[in-house]
């Protein structure tokens, strides 16, 4: 999976360079996350700007990263989230915890930095 890490203050970013988020290369970033998480950085957020698609196994991954964050005291955050991707958010109830940001800048305002 085309996958990218990078810190901003205490904010990991994890920059996803696919266009179409699907079952078999979700383990690569499921681990990427999960890796973050257990290394002590519990602010996460998940830039999906190229991703125009997601499947049903993701947003379930999703939901279990965001699990995983708030157990820990954390938080795990979406930005630049495309219309067909928040729509399919919105239709399983996923935006109800998970936050969606426009963009990158109004993402990392909202974790208080």
């Amino acid at each position: 999976m085309n996958l990218r890490t990078e810190q901003t203050g205490n904010i990991s970013i994890v920059r996803v360079g696919e266009a179409r988020m699907m079952y078999p290369i979700l383990s690569d970033f499921s681990s990427a996350v999960t890796t973050l998480l257990a290394a002590g950085q519990h602010e996460i957020l998940i830039d999906l700007a190229p991703v125009t698609y997601i499947d049903s196994a993701t947003i379930g991954c999703l939901m279990d990263l965001y699990r995983q964050a708030h157990n820990v005291g954390g938080h795990l955050k979406l930005s630049g989230v495309q219309k067909r991707v928040e729509t399919m958010l919105t239709m399983t109830g996923a935006q109800n915890f998970i936050e969606i940001h426009a963009d990158e800048p109004s993402a990392i305002k909202s974790f208080g930095v």
